[in-house]
């Protein structure tokens, strides 16, 4: 390749049923190493050729053998042969070409030597690059040190000067390969289906998932059964996750993911593990002005109301008497499995009698009372005292 320029080798003719353009990537089966060359069958009349310099560990050990199969890029063809690469920028390439590289669009690999202004600086094939910063990654750069002395995958965006002006973007590479397993991933995904992803990222309101090429949400209400007040609480970044797609919603790039439906909804064994009458021990999880929320279990609440505590003192609001994070032992005073509610009492609770249900108990008759008879006679002697 080194004798002949890009331009030469982009002289394309037509192969198996569909012509190749330059920058084409294409899956290959290794049918052959011989020296410093790697056979491939792209399912053309003749075989593919592929540097093996491109394949070779640290140690100069071939990564691949002979019925492995690889994807690559189509450079072009030369007598006869189609010539390919899984990327340049791994063996000795020369600037003519990464120039054939940047206008084919074939990426190339890149060692992040360090941060300089505005980006960070990348030596491509021996040659110095620069990357922005907004062009390092399809996530925002959140720490700097986590790409340096890192050899990733960049395209040549800008190409001047003959090469002493390279501007390189690993973003615009990870875009393109996203779209590809995008696509792959709309005839394979469905609704309700469980799939494994890591956590990219974490925000106030949820958890961004990556699930093999796109990005899914965990909204926090889907974190866990049970309130959550941060999402930092459950997940960490780089965390790998068993999720279920809620939602797909092609058309707007959305994907709605749930980690609690992975586990067993506490709920489902409420009537058993909390019957009416059953004493347990909770913790305060909020206060609010009509009473406190007591967390039983991850999952499962239960309010106790106002009026039930105070120990029999009028109180205006739960916090005159508890704290958030407070321990205390409740008693299950009813269950509703549809509302997911349980009402719940202080254990030493007891109901005071409503005051219109009190028996009247009239006082003990007096000696003098007892003299006078009854009403009726107290009349009759009335009527015989006027005549």
């Amino acid at each position: 390749m080194s004798d002949e320029s890009f331009a030469d080798l982009f002289q394309v003719k037509t192969v198996s049923r569909k012509a190749m353009q330059p920058g084409d990537r294409v899956e290959a089966t290794v049918v052959g190493i011989s020296g410093d060359n790697i056979f491939l069958d792209v399912g053309g009349k003749s075989e593919g050729v592929l540097k093996a310099t491109e394949l070779r560990n640290d140690a100069g050990e071939l990564t691949v053998a002979s019925g492995d199969v690889i994807k690559v890029f189509f450079l072009g063809a030369r007598s006869g042969e189609m010539l390919f690469t899984a990327r340049l920028g791994s063996g000795q390439t020369s600037s003519r070409e990464l120039e054939e590289a940047f206008q084919a669009g074939i990426p190339v690999d890149g060692k992040v030597t360090g941060e300089v202004k505005g980006g960070f600086s990348v030596t491509v094939a021996g040659q110095r690059g620069f990357c922005p910063y907004s062009q390092m990654d399809i996530r925002k750069v959140e720490n700097v040190e986590d790409y340096i002395d890192k050899t990733l995958t960049f395209k040549i965006i800008e190409f001047g000067s003959q090469g002493r002006n390279i501007i390189l973007s690993a973003r615009a590479f990870q875009e393109d390969q996203r779209a590809r397993e995008r696509e792959l991933l709309k005839e394979t995904l469905t609704e309700g289906m469980q799939i494994s992803g890591t956590v990219t990222s974490l925000r106030d309101f949820g958890a961004f998932v990556d699930i093999g090429g796109v990005d899914g949400l965990i909204p926090i209400s889907e974190l866990a059964w049970g309130q959550t007040e941060r999402v930092e609480d459950i997940l960490s970044r780089g965390q790998q996750v068993q999720v279920i797609i809620k939602r797909l919603d092609w058309d707007k790039d959305r994907i709605s993911l749930s980690l609690r439906e992975t586990t067993a909804n506490p709920w489902d064994q409420v009537l058993t593990r909390y019957p009416v009458g059953s004493v347990h021990q909770g913790k305060v999880s909020r206060l609010a002005d009509f009473g406190a929320f007591v967390t039983l279990e991850p999952g499962v609440d239960g309010l106790l109301h106002i009026s039930k505590i105070g120990a029999g003192r009028r109180i205006h609001h739960p916090r005159e008497v508890l704290a958030a994070g407070q321990e205390l032992t409740v008693k299950i005073e009813s269950v509703d499995t549809v509302q997911k509610r349980l009402a719940l009492t202080p254990e030493d609770y007891v109901a005071k009698e409503p005051a219109g249900e009190q028996q009247y108990t009239p006082p003990p008759a007096t000696k003098e009372a007892a003299s006078m008879g009854t009403f009726g006679d107290l009349i009759k002697r009335q009527e015989k005292k006027k005549r």
